[in-house]
């Protein structure tokens, strides 16, 4: 049986081939992008903090709060350290006086120390915890330089604390949950010295870049549920800024020191995931107004 011949494409427009499919490598270096530009995100808002002086008061003011807090507590704590030393040795009352002293010494000694102790451990909890204000006020500061927030919420301050404390009570037991079978995972010999702090730098940053965009996230009326969503849309950047926080709070003191610079870097995050812009919005020129004609200008004869 004849059949009739196809025609062929007469130019390449003609030509239609399947779109090629996503490579591997195409992801991965979007994927370093992205991380990258999260890293970035964060120098930034350490550059911007460390810049203005008036953001620096801002960032060191709950830690000189708190430090005054507990040097006034540990001098308390040595002035009545003897007597609280006696307080709690009782039973060497009936002792000679060399071996009461001697006791009674040592147990000052043990309470102090386990002051500075509980102090030293206590401190960074305590200064995040008294800077909350402190914090908010540097990301409104930082966002009012990159054109504010539109429809801005506002919100009592005491309600915003209680929805504070409700979402990070929520991200700690989900942190809990994650942080637990990590650390049982690091006993495992090879695995658990490669693998897994990898695996934990991931997931505390992520925790980490959550809890930090909160404050932005609230102006805007949004809350916990809505950061994840808006978060997973750009995980390798959220995780690029998450990461970078986690191990720079790893160093001791690092929370207190670098906060003011997450809180401020987290500011531009939030803008750069809700498509906001990042600059300062230019302002338009005034409008063009005629030069008036001075009395002595030569004027023109009819």
């Amino acid at each position: 049986m004849w059949h009739a011949p196809v025609p062929l494409p007469t130019t390449l427009r003609d030509v239609h081939l399947p779109a090629p499919a996503p490579v591997a490598a195409d992801r991965a270096r979007r994927f370093v992008a992205d991380f990258a530009a999260g890293v970035g995100l964060f120098l930034r808002g350490l550059g911007t903090y460390a810049r203005d002086p008036g953001l620096v008061l801002l960032g060191v003011a709950p830690a000189l709060i708190s430090g005054a807090l507990y040097l006034a507590g540990f001098v308390v704590l040595i002035y009545h350290a003897a007597g609280l030393a006696e307080m709690i040795t009782p039973f060497a009352d009936g002792w000679s006086g060399w071996a009461r002293t001697g006791v009674r010494l040592v147990a000052g000694i043990a309470l102090v120390g386990a002051g500075g102790l509980l102090g030293a451990l206590t401190f960074t909890a305590v200064t995040l915890v008294i800077g909350d204000p402190f914090y908010e006020a540097i990301s409104e500061r930082v966002e009012a330089r990159h054109g504010g927030v539109p429809n801005e919420v506002e919100v009592p301050w005491w309600r915003s604390l209680r929805r504070s404390l409700v979402d990070s009570l929520r991200l700690l037991l989900r942190s809990a949950l994650v942080g637990i079978p990590l650390a049982l995972a690091g006993l495992v010999p090879v695995v658990g010295q490669l693998v897994v702090p990898v695996i934990a730098a991931l997931v505390g940053g992520w925790f980490l870049t959550v809890e930090l965009v909160g404050v932005p996230f609230y102006r805007r009326g949004l809350r916990v549920d809505d950061r994840r969503r808006v978060l997973r849309q750009h995980r390798p950047l959220a995780l690029g800024f998450g990461v970078v926080v986690f191990l720079c709070f790893l160093i001791p003191l690092g929370a207190v020191l670098l906060m003011p610079a997450a809180v401020a870097g987290a500011a531009l995050l939030s803008r750069r995931v809700l498509g906001e812009p990042l600059d300062r919005p230019v302002e338009p020129p005034p409008p063009h107004q005629p030069a008036s004609v001075s009395a002595d200008a030569p004027r023109e004869t009819p």
